[in-house]
């Protein structure tokens, strides 16, 4: 009768043993390489413009202050962008004059009419509520270079000084031109159809399927000697 509550202790041991050996240390884990010491931290940052509401519709500023917001949601993810109109305000009809307004606006200009999405706020009877329309934007933060410094001929160690890859670090963050690529890729465009049927019939003939070299695009150094 021995032999098998010896065996069912080893057993316990055994299962104790794995579940606390597997356990990952709860230090962080440190860079692979120098370079990954500094990292870009990206920040919600919404845009939006405010427009007061009338009955007589856009004025010539507010189209200009939507023209903006179109140039900078142009330049980014393209994403959602939100009319919030208004409720219990001081003046509904203009409230919605303006929001249906802004919305014919922006698919005027090129704004695709999925894109735009009209919304209700509370206004909390407020005389001077305004009708806001918006997208969410994001910024870009670079580490704080130069903070210190340290002997960088002392090469004993055979380690990279502490600074390093900070500043390529922080210029990439200031070049970016959508810092929303940092979290996801962006979506893919629709294909062409017709340079692709294009290529293929010049790969079925054997014809050349690259676009015609531009001369103005030769990297022949020139031979001429000076005299």
């Amino acid at each position: 009768m021995r032999a098998p509550i010896w065996t069912a202790s080893l057993l316990l041991l055994a299962l104790g043993a794995c579940a606390t050996g597997g356990a990952r240390p709860s230090a962080s884990t440190a860079p692979l390489t120098p370079t990954e010491r500094y990292s870009i931290d990206v920040t919600p940052a919404p845009v939006e413009v405010q427009l007061a509401p009338h009955a007589s519709g856009l004025s010539a500023a507010q189209a200009a202050a939507l023209g903006d917001l179109i140039d900078r949601w142009a330049a980014g993810d393209r994403g959602m962008i939100t009319i919030k109109a208004p409720e219990h305000g001081a003046d509904p009809a203009g409230a919605y004059r303006i929001a249906t307004d802004t919305r014919d606006y922006l698919v005027a200009q090129g704004v695709e009419a999925s894109a735009v999405h009209i919304v209700g706020y509370d206004a909390a009877n407020d005389p001077k509520a305004p009708v806001r329309v918006g997208f969410l934007h994001y910024e870009a933060h670079g580490p704080q270079c130069g903070q210190s410094w340290e002997n960088l001929a002392d090469v004993r160690s055979n380690e990279a000084y502490t600074q390093f890859g900070c500043a390529v670090t922080a210029n990439i963050a200031a070049q970016l031109a959508d810092p929303e690529d940092l979290l996801h890729p962006r979506t893919m465009t629709a294909p062409d159809a017709i340079r692709r049927e294009t290529v293929l019939g010049k790969y079925r003939t054997g014809d050349t399927t690259s676009t015609t070299k531009d001369t103005q695009a030769n990297g022949a150094v020139s031979t001429t000697v000076g005299q």
